[in-house]
């Protein structure tokens, strides 16, 4: 990578440089780009965003956020330094071992693992700033949503069955996906989320916990988040720990006065949250798997869509699109 070597040179001197050695970080569904960079003493994390280039210095996201987190408590890795330039970004390395993967080794502290990802959560979800500013006045709103849904129904047509999501069907299920979205629009309940707060945008080492991947953070239901983590498409959890957290999360919001809904309440938009978050997550998969031709995305379809027959079961709101969506699905998913 002779032209990355030689850009580094804004953070590295020569004969730092002449040390270095630089190997890719596979990425997730993600334009960026991450390199760990290593000498023999110490090494680095190293971003390359190409809308870092174009975007105003002081409003671009990834940069908005981690000074936001940093400054309020969020562990998040620190910035060693940047060039809008080059739209590189050098940060902290915290190692490599997430979420996902710590539970393999610390099987027995899935719990306290979970629990403690909640708690960094919770400290996110009660950060608040003015509303005029990113990440404040970017929220879960109707045209959010329903871009999520319309997404998925773009690139489930690809992989879907001939006919599958015909225009009859397809016209029903964007009726189905308002209806569900206006279930969502509860703007007094908001608060901010990571919007991305998953078993593999948590690193975990003795030092503890750190948050990545956080730049496109915006208001929505505090259940978002939840859902992210519980809900998740790389890791299904147990059922009576996915109770318990819920409770968990429900008690920590209580308690910093974050919320007024009732138990109840957060388990019925907990479940409408996590329909619109497992359909969202399933069109990312089918774009990376068979549109951009990321194969290793198609192993995480099955498993989300593994949660949908729980949420239809227990809300008749969502069954109409649900049936529809695993009807058609079944028959071309791996």
């Amino acid at each position: 990578m002779p032209s990355l070597q030689h850009d580094l040179s804004v953070f590295f001197s020569d004969p730092e440089l002449e040390k270095i050695r630089i190997d890719p970080i596979s990425g997730d569904a993600s334009s960026r780009k991450y390199y760990r960079l290593r000498s023999p003493e110490k090494s680095w994390v190293l971003c390359v965003d190409k809308e870092f280039t174009a975007s105003p210095t002081e409003n671009y996201p990834f940069l908005v956020v981690q000074h936001l987190f940093s400054d309020c408590s969020v562990p998040v890795p620190a910035i060693i330094g940047s060039d809008k330039h080059l739209g590189m970004i050098l940060q902290e390395d915290c190692g490599d071992t997430l979420l996902q993967n710590a539970l393999t080794k610390n099987g027995a502290n899935t719990g306290a693992l979970y629990r403690n990802a909640i708690d960094i959560m919770a400290t996110i979800q009660s950060i608040k700033a003015d509303t005029s500013e990113i990440p404040f006045n970017r929220c879960f709103d109707e045209e959010k949503l329903m871009f999520e849904f319309t997404f998925f129904l773009e690139h489930a047509k690809r992989h879907a069955p001939s006919q599958g999501f015909s225009g009859k069907i397809s016209t029903m299920l964007h009726r189905e996906f308002r209806s569900i979205t206006q279930l969502l629009l509860r703007p007094e309940y908001f608060v901010l989320n990571h919007r991305d707060y998953h078993s593999r945008n948590i690193l975990v080492s003795p030092a503890g916990s750190m948050v990545i991947d956080f730049q496109d953070a915006r208001m929505g239901l505090p259940q978002y988040d939840a859902v992210s983590l519980l809900r998740d498409s790389y890791v299904t959890l147990e059922q009576h720990l996915v109770d318990d957290l819920q409770r968990y999360h429900y008690d920590r919001l209580r308690e910093k006065n974050l919320t007024v809904m009732s138990y109840d309440e957060y388990l019925y938009l907990f479940d409408i949250m996590a329909f619109q978050r497992n359909i969202k997550a399933l069109g990312t998969f089918f774009n990376q798997a068979y549109y951009l031709g990321k194969k290793e995305f198609e192993q995480y379809i099955s498993p989300t869509l593994a949660y949908l027959p729980e949420y239809i079961n227990r809300h008749t709101e969502l069954a109409t699109s649900g049936e529809i969506i695993l009807n058609t699905l079944a028959k071309s998913t791996p």
